[in-house]
């Protein structure tokens, strides 16, 4: 892969949101010779402006997101942005491109990491020799339009299976979305009510605190007061005392004693009211401990609910990755039917590009036929005689070898091959042997 000083942007969209024709390629062919420079050419559509940091890749058939790409170029900017539909293009050096034989395809990428547009497949392998004239008869290229027929039937069968697939993988999606949204604004409640309940709980212990200083401060207070009352109590002693060895001064001292049992009964309600301040301290207390009790509950209880959407957000996440798994299965088992037509108009020496997309199943009237090849025997219009003769002889046109009892070796070894087939009891659809754990999911389907 390509290494560059500036990776291109990507992102992580899947296909269903990309838009592949903005942007248009021209002149793709089939394969491309590996060794030598490739020259990829593109047209932009009036509806799309380029901008300076899109990119065109080459990514193989089968890619997810913008991430999978396996080299790169910067795409220039058009000089006139008024002719953007004017033919654009960009080079590709031969030391970056793919060495194996696996199908690639172009795709233009904005900036934003978005598809934009995507060309037709194609291969980098050498030239060879594949354009064979191979020689039917009628009957054979009917039987072939009818396996076309099929196989397009089936094809079709197949895109409404996978547009069933997608439909329930965004409405997973979009579900999925709706629970995260619940789930983050749940996250957020229960952030503010921990911020709240914080908060109130510092209030209150700095109230308490308050409280408690005040408590101190009339405790001393009341001591004060104490020792005070004791003091007027030793002077009320000495001021009896006195009254009784002063006569003449009674008058004046009764007076003085009257002043000061105002004072201390003035002293004794003011230590009243200080108590029942200090009981009504206590029960503002108490109500503050219910208060942070009725706080630490509700807490709770909203971290169960949060535990309990956090568990069925999970089991949404393994459905969809279920379906996910699925959908995974079902395409590579559509380019395995794909590769089989391949094979099948390559034999038979037709033009796969020049027919309609069509995806190869399984060939019932053949089988009926012939049970002992899956295509028909392509020499069963020879008619052969009683007994082998000279005349008798024919040339296989695929190994150009002659027999002489209307079949060769290569067609006796297909049909040694077929009796290793695995069919399904249910749609008649032949796998080959080796092709076992494709056969039991596609029996498994059936049971969905």
């Amino acid at each position: 892969m390509e290494q560059t000083l500036e990776d291109p942007p990507t992102s992580a969209v899947l296909l269903d949101h990309c838009h592949f024709s903005q942007v248009i390629f021209n002149n793709v062919e089939k394969f491309y010779v590996p060794g030598g420079d490739i020259t990829c050419y593109y047209t932009l559509t009036q509806h799309f402006i380029p901008r300076r940091k899109d990119w065109i890749g080459i990514f193989r058939v089968g890619w997810k997101t913008t991430r999978e790409y396996y080299t790169f170029m910067w795409v220039t900017l058009p000089i006139d942005l008024n002719n953007i539909s004017a033919k654009q293009e960009v080079q590709f050096k031969a030391y970056y491109l793919p060495k194996d034989d696996e199908y690639y395809q172009f795709c233009y990428v904005d900036q934003d990491g978005v598809v934009r547009g995507a060309s037709i497949p194609f291969q980098f392998r050498p030239e060879n020799e594949e354009d064979i004239l191979v020689v039917t008869t009628q009957g054979e290229v009917e039987e072939i339009e009818q396996q076309n027929k099929e196989l397009c039937k089936e094809n079709q069968e197949l895109k409404d299976s996978c547009v069933s697939l997608q439909k329930q993988n965004s409405d997973m999606q979009a579900e999925l979305q709706r629970k995260q949204e619940e789930l983050e604004t749940l996250q957020n409640i229960n952030k503010k009510l921990e911020q709240k309940v914080k908060e109130q709980k510092d209030y209150w212990e700095t109230e308490l605190l308050q409280l408690k200083e005040q408590n101190q401060k009339v405790s001393s207070e009341n001591e004060k007061m104490g020792m005070r009352v004791d003091q007027l109590q030793a002077q009320l002693s000495t001021q009896e005392k006195e009254m009784e060895k002063l006569v003449q001064g009674a008058q004046d001292k009764t007076e003085q004693l009257e002043h000061l049992k105002k004072e201390n009964g003035q002293l004794s309600l003011s230590l009243t009211e200080q108590r029942e301040h200090q009981k009504k301290l206590e029960q503002t207390v108490e109500e503050m401990k219910q208060k942070e009790t009725a706080a630490a509950k509700k807490q709770q209880k909203l971290t169960d609910e949060n535990f309990d959407l956090s568990r069925r957000l999970g089991e949404n996440k393994i459905i969809y990755d279920a379906l996910q798994r699925e959908k995974e299965r079902i395409g590579k088992e559509n380019d395995l039917l794909k590769k089989e037509n391949r094979r099948l108009l390559t034999y038979m020496g037709l033009d796969f590009d020049s027919l309609p997309y069509q995806v190869p199943t399984s060939d019932q009237e053949g089988a009926e036929q012939n049970p002992g090849l899956v295509y028909g025997n392509p020499y069963s219009g020879i008619q052969e005689s009683s007994s082998p003769s000279l005349l008798s002889i024919k040339k296989c046109p695929i190994c150009e070898s002659d027999f002489a009892d209307g079949i060769c070796d290569h067609i006796l070894e297909q049909q040694q091959m077929l009796t290793l087939c695995l069919k399904c009891p249910i749609c008649d659809k032949v796998f080959s042997e080796r092709e076992k754990q494709i056969f039991e999911d596609h029996v498994f389907c059936h049971s969905l």
